[in-house]
């Protein structure tokens, strides 16, 4: 026999609402950066800012983290990213790490993907986590940053007066209401965010009819952590199916509804647990469970035309709602915070112009795109919106069996690294590569040996990106030109983040200061590079420029280009 509800084997922590000082029932600050929404995207926002010693007030309606599975997949990008923000040690530790997964026609399998991983990989291609072990390690980070990341709990926004000067934040707490001068607004309020409402903004794109109920349960089960999906399965005949393993022995199970079900009454748990105990008996998992969670999800294709509206940036769930099919929501999210944070805290430090932050438009929206483009397709092939769909649905899964050819058509398409192929910053290649990450893409990861006082330690590629502009300089001796070494040491003494690494093509271990050392032979060979060669990267690890034979002037310009945001 089943138990009724059960509380979630993790307990969040409670935070009271606080009043900062007060004069006439403004705050006493006015402050360089306020983000509106507390979840991992603020949060990624929060820490990204503080990497660059820029201070932020994060205003946060609830109390605690948040409470159910939502955002489950952490993709590898995103896990890049996160370990930049100093908060990947409990992700790796807790998540559960997964490389592909099964598909199914009623009873039998139809597809078996797996995503690219390989000996040069440092993280695994996905993990699955709850978004609230997700937001507790990235708030477990942010409390370590106090001094930078000021965060109000039980804070909402009642209104805001945005200007081309800065922004002013009606709040309300508990103990009082007040208002809040701030520069610049980062809105990552989620998807029924107060902040776009306020100014009067709309999301454009496709809502869709299908209708998911998504519940937690908890179950001891021995099976593999991989994405499963069931198309009409017996249990559910006319549906379709998703499971994913989570941590602590927490399941999530999403099921399509039928057309015609009542909302209402699906997600009442005498409705769905008979479903439940249905899909677990075809499973063959036989051991106790108990439901934890139930609510109910509808697929949107949706976009913010821009992301940038004078001094309020948009973000997350806020500017764009992308299907679950393919985990692009909270990948897509906390992507918008890496791009967002290092050009905004140039513009705050007086570093760059104020037109840096519409690049952050242009690309995110690009993003935004190409997500929802994979997006719907996963959509309409996991919910067809037609009997047309449904119909060549039917008809491929009957196939897939039998014929190979076909299956592409049924894999999920997980989210991926997006390359900014048309950004305002990429600098144009001049040289041609037959090999390599383009301007705009993001590092291929292979393994470096880092040298330092003769010593090396194993290390990755990726280990030498950010949070700074980092030039990659090729060299066969592992010491960086004289040239380069200026040019650092002028742009750091004028307040750029910046550093040149020498990437070396054999061991010095006499060579003066850090360098890497491409120990497998595999990077020069696949970034098609030569002594003399340079890929300068931004602060979030996106290529700016590449050249065969770099001159420091090269590196210079490109940067230049990039915080005027000049297209010339």
């Amino acid at each position: 026999m089943n138990k009724p509800f059960k509380p979630y084997p993790f307990t969040a922590k409670k935070y009271a609402a606080r009043v900062p000082a007060l004069e006439k029932g403004v705050d006493v600050k006015r402050h360089d950066v306020t983000i509106v929404g507390g979840g991992p995207v603020g949060l990624a926002v929060a820490l990204g800012l503080a990497n660059h010693g820029v201070r932020s007030v994060l205003i946060e309606a609830d109390d605690s983290v948040c409470h159910g599975s939502r955002a489950i997949c952490i993709s590898r990008r995103s896990l890049e990213i996160i370990e930049r923000l100093g908060a990947l040690d409990g992700f790796l530790k807790t998540g559960l790490p997964w490389t592909g997964g099964r598909s199914f026609y009623r009873d039998t399998e139809v597809l078996h993907f797996t995503m690219p991983q390989d000996e040069n990989q440092k993280l695994p291609p996905m993990v699955n986590l709850a978004q609230y072990h997700i937001e507790q390690f990235l708030l477990d980070a942010a409390e370590k940053r106090a001094e930078l990341i000021d965060i109000r709990w039980q804070t909402r926004v009642k209104s805001i007066d945005a200007r081309d000067d800065g922004a002013t934040l009606q709040l309300t707490t508990p103990d009082g209401d007040y208002a809040l001068e701030t520069e610049w607004v980062v809105a990552s309020d989620g998807g029924r965010s107060t902040i776009r409402e306020a100014l009067g903004l709309q999301l454009k794109g496709t809502s869709y009819e299908g209708r998911y109920v998504i519940v937690d349960i908890e179950l001891e089960s021995e099976r593999p952590t991989e994405r499963l999906a069931y198309f009409d399965p017996s249990s559910n005949p006319g549906s379709t199916v998703l499971v994913h393993k989570q941590p602590d022995n927490v399941w999530r199970i999403d099921y399509q509804l039928r057309d015609g079900e009542d909302a209402d009454e699906a997600v009442k748990p005498d409705n769905v647990i008979p479903r439940l105990q249905s899909l677990l008996d075809m499973m063959g998992e036989t051991g106790a469970w108990s439901p934890i969670w139930i609510t109910i999800y509808k697929a949107n294709a949706l976009t913010l035309e821009r992301y940038r509206h004078r001094r309020v940036m948009f973000a997350g769930d806020a500017a764009h709602l992308v299907p679950i099919f393919g985990v692009r929501g909270a990948n897509s999210g906390i992507d918008d915070a890496d791009n967002i944070a290092w050009k905004l805290a140039l513009v705050v430090k007086g570093l760059a112009s104020d037109t840096l932050l519409d690049s952050y438009s242009d690309e995110r929206v690009a993003a935004t795109h190409e997500n929802l483009s994979y997006g719907t397709k996963s959509t309409e092939f996991m919910a067809p919106p037609s009997f047309a769909f449904d119909l060549m649905r039917t008809a491929v899964l009957s196939l897939a069996a039998r014929h190979p050819e076909v299956r592409s058509l049924i894999n999920p398409r997980q989210t991926s690294a997006i390359t900014y192929a048309t950004s305002p910053l990429n600098i144009a290649d001049r040289d041609v590569f037959a090999s390599g990450p383009v301007p705009g893409a993001v590092l291929a990861e292979y393994p470096v040996t880092i040298v330092e006082a003769g010593h090396g330690r194993e290390a990755h590629l990726t280990d030498l990106a950010g949070p700074s502009f980092t030039a990659l300089c090729f060299t066969d001796d592992g010491a960086l030109p004289a040239a380069f070494a200026t040019l650092a040491h002028a742009l750091r003494a004028s307040g750029l983040p910046f550093r040149a690494v020498p990437l070396s093509a054999h061991l010095h271990p006499r060579a003066q200061g850090v360098h890497a050392w491409d120990h497998t032979g595999r990077i020069f060979e696949r970034y098609d590079a030569r002594p003399g060669t340079v890929y300068l990267l931004r602060p979030d690890g996106h290529v700016l420029g590449r050249w065969r034979d770099a001159q420091p002037d090269d590196i210079e310009a490109a940067i230049a280009r990039a915080l005027s945001a000049s297209t010339d």
